[in-house]
């Protein structure tokens, strides 16, 4: 009966399904939620910043008033980390959001959109959800495939998007290779470069996203404050383009979508270079250990960039699905990625030392 009410591509769309939270676990499997271990949707261990936390109580005051739909102290401080005037910049309810309007902007029903597979799934939603064709490039080593990506444009392609470095697999881009791609894509096509995990990047691979955003009016960079700055639950993210594209997308952004508490959390964060540091340095130390880990037990995985790691747990297609459920009856939340064409593989985000080792543990004894 209810089918009457939308169209069929909007009909035809699978619900987008998030890590299971802790208390969803807790009740299924009569677990204590305190015992249980969350390692499934590449969240902070650290949490949130007592500076953001801070911020937040200091902003309690406000919450009886509409926030800032402009986010002015906000764009303020994006401003001056990125080096970018303010008219610059978007923000979004995570950047989750940005992809999100980046699609309902610049694309019309039946034209297409270009993302690679084992990407995050969201671009695809968002192609479906316009009523646009999604074009899915096949992938080289878990990665995009730049040159086969410009050989998918057509005549009706309005958006790329690329996630550098990429979710789930955490493979990585060479910087040169994105220029010499954003050079060649035509100039009536818009890129988003979704760098939610760019805070993670080791320095001697760190780029400067800005100086394309500066060179390339048809680019738009997303960002995020969920993962390496601890604000997952707190919803916010921003784009930097040039102001032509900008503008369009705040034509249509929800003028509230950043509530007052986030727009005080992640100003505090973004100014909380300390805690970013350690963040990085308690990721790279569990990276290794992890790695080092599935090594040993001689277990493949794709080297990564991000805060997580996909690692393949089996030769068949039931694994990712069985380990998954055994972990859980351990009290150890993980990701699996059947969802993405990966039902072998787990995605296993990066937690704290005592987190990663319970994990590795409880895998030992399921693999034995």
């Amino acid at each position: 009966m209810s089918n009457q009410f939308a169209p069929d591509y909007i009909r035809a769309i699978a619900p987008y399904q998030a890590g299971k939270p802790v208390s969803e676990v807790a009740r299924e499997f009569g677990i204590d939620p305190e015992k249980i271990i969350k390692l499934a949707s590449n969240e902070n261990p650290l949490g949130m910043p007592e500076s953001a936390k801070q911020a937040v109580q200091n902003a309690l005051k406000d919450t009886g008033r509409y926030p800032d739909a402009n986010g002015f102290e906000l764009k303020k401080v994006i401003s001056e980390r990125y080096s970018v005037p303010q008219d610059w910049i978007t923000l979004g309810n995570g950047s989750n959001d940005i992809i999100d309007l980046a699609g309902r902007t610049f694309v019309q029903k039946g034209q297409s959109i270009i993302f690679s597979e084992y990407s995050f799934l969201v671009y695809a939603l968002v192609a479906k959800a316009i009523g646009a064709k999604g074009i899915q490039v096949p992938s080289v080593n878990f990665g995009h495939d730049l040159p086969a990506m410009l050989n998918a444009i057509t005549e009706d392609t309005r958006l790329i998007f690329i996630a550098n470095p990429n979710n789930p697999t955490g493979t990585f881009l060479n910087p040169d290779d994105i220029d010499a791609f954003l050079a060649k894509v035509p100039s009536n096509i818009v890129v988003v470069i979704d760098e939610a995990y760019n805070e993670y990047l080791d320095s001697a691979i760190q780029y400067d996203s800005v100086e394309w955003v500066k060179k390339y009016p048809n680019l738009l960079v997303s960002r995020t404050f969920s993962k390496a700055y601890g604000l997952a639950g707190l919803r916010v993210g921003f784009g930097l383009a040039q102001p032509e594209l900008t503008d369009l997308l705040n034509r249509i952004r929800q003028p509230f979508n950043v509530n007052t508490l986030a727009q005080a959390a992640a100003v505090a964060a973004l100014n909380d270079k300390d805690f970013l540091e350690k963040s990085a340095q308690i990721n790279a130390d569990g990276y290794r250990f992890l790695t080092g880990s599935f090594r040993e037990m001689g277990l493949e995985y794709v080297p990564s960039h991000g805060n997580f790691v996909l690692v393949k747990v089996g030769e068949d297609d039931g694994a990712g699905s069985r380990i998954n459920l055994e972990l859980l009856k351990k009290g150890i939340i993980v990701r699996p990625v059947n969802a993405y064409g990966l039902p072998k593989w787990l995605r296993i985000s990066i937690g704290l030392p005592e987190e990663n080792q319970a994990f590795v543990r409880a895998l030992k004894e399921i693999l034995a």
